[in-house]
């Protein structure tokens, strides 16, 4: 929605209509009214990431409790992305995950995502809290947003030495030759959400 300080540029305009001008007999006052949204899309793709990834942390405990990491590994590669999917759907917006150092070639980062990762890894290097942010294309909201590592991620994404099992790695080698995302550690930043909203008037 457009916003406007109305009542500002209105007494503005008549203390200059009353002011005595020298030069010219009338003055043209260019009035700009700055477009600024009403909804907070940062909050709200917030909290579409964090519903998102509640869900697929749940699945992937249930698989990984029901029968094993290595069979959790699977049902990543076969329905992570359809979860992420059907949240989208049910949310009315489009979510995804992508890093830097991805699994699976659909989760790879653009370049304008790499260029936040990489803002995000310059303020933890300097001590600096992670934030989210937005971003502004057409009608279109843009949230980014860090997804960190916990211990629990190390059975997937830890060092193959000691936290990856080997039927677990294999399993991982077999379905993603390409994989880059091993040998973190807990709270390392491990990519983030991307979260496109339309924007609503």
């Amino acid at each position: 929605m457009k916003y406007a300080l109305f009542s500002f540029f209105a007494s503005s305009l008549i203390f200059i209509g009353c002011e005595p001008n020298a030069n010219s007999s009338s003055e043209e006052v260019e009035v700009q009214i700055e477009e600024v949204d009403t909804v907070d899309y940062l909050k709200e793709g917030q909290q579409m990431a964090t519903q998102t990834q509640m869900i697929l942390g749940k699945n992937l405990m249930k698989a990984i409790q029901s029968q094993g990491t290595e069979y959790a590994v699977s049902f990543c590669s076969n329905e992570a992305i359809h979860l992420t999917d059907s949240m989208a759907l049910a949310l009315n917006a489009r979510l995804k995950r992508v890093s830097d150092k991805n699994r699976n070639p659909n989760n790879k980062a653009s370049e304008a995502e790499l260029a936040y990762i990489n803002q995000v890894k310059t303020a933890i290097s300097e001590g600096k809290m992670a934030k989210p942010q937005l971003t502004k294309s057409g009608n279109k909201r843009i949230g980014y947003y860090p997804i960190f590592t916990d211990k629990r991620c190390m059975q997937c994404h830890g060092s193959p030495e000691s936290d990856i099992s080997p039927s677990t790695l294999s399993k991982i080698n077999d379905l993603y030759p390409d994989d880059q995302a091993k040998g973190y550690q807990p709270e390392q930043l491990r990519g983030i959400w991307v979260v496109e909203m339309d924007k609503t008037n």
